[in-house]
């Protein structure tokens, strides 16, 4: 019996190769071209001609399901203009909005252009999504998470002082404002990141 085991190890082992070696080449593939797609997929939302806000009060007068553009001082540079992509999926003018300095509950779930999660703490919308019919909430069994403002990425904590509390939006955020052109755990460099956020509380 034992002489039949060791004998099939061999076999077992080339197996387990084989479908390594298959696994890595679909990622390749899925991930081949990734600058140049991640920069084509930023330069169709750009392509929508989004209204630049660059104030509260400009982010509070824009509609729910329209494209806007803010923009990102500390990504940016005197040459090249960086920009974060927001879309309101739920708004509430009333709501008090954080901080710099501040903490939040939010929501969120993230995916790079494929549509492929990375992170979240509910399911929601993707990158591919283009419509928000409301039909992908969080759950009872799914829990905010806590972060400072600042404690995120650029464009995150860009964002997140334009929300307001009880507001969802559809955040696109290119990768000069994210992780940059380094891979961030199973984010590769390059990377434009889609967030559907839920803004639930703000801590003092």
């Amino acid at each position: 019996m034992k002489k039949k085991l060791f004998a099939f190890l061999p076999v077992l082992l080339l197996m387990v190769a084989v479908f390594t070696s298959c696994s890595e080449v679909e990622d390749q593939g899925k991930f081949s071209n990734w600058k140049e797609r991640n920069e084509a997929f930023v330069d169709s939302l750009k392509a929508l001609n989004p209204t630049i806000v660059a104030t509260e009060e400009a982010a509070l007068a824009m509609p729910v399901g329209t494209l806007f553009s803010i923009p990102v001082p500390l990504a940016s540079t005197a040459k090249d203009k960086q920009y974060i992509y927001c879309k309101k999926i739920i708004a509430n003018n009333q709501g008090q909005r954080p901080m710099y300095t501040e903490s939040v509950k939010v929501y969120y779930y993230g995916t790079v252009i494929t549509g492929d999660k990375f992170d979240g703490n509910f399911t929601g919308y993707t990158a591919l999504d283009k419509t928000f019919a409301g039909d992908k909430n969080p759950t009872e069994t799914d829990s905010p998470s806590q972060f400072a403002v600042t404690g995120v990425i650029t464009g995150w904590t860009e964002a997140l002082q334009y929300m307001r509390k009880g507001e969802r939006w559809m955040i696109y955020i290119p990768y000069q404002s994210a992780y940059g052109t380094s891979a961030h755990g199973s984010i590769p460099g390059y990377s434009l990141l889609a967030f559907d956020v839920q803004l639930t509380d703000i801590i003092k």
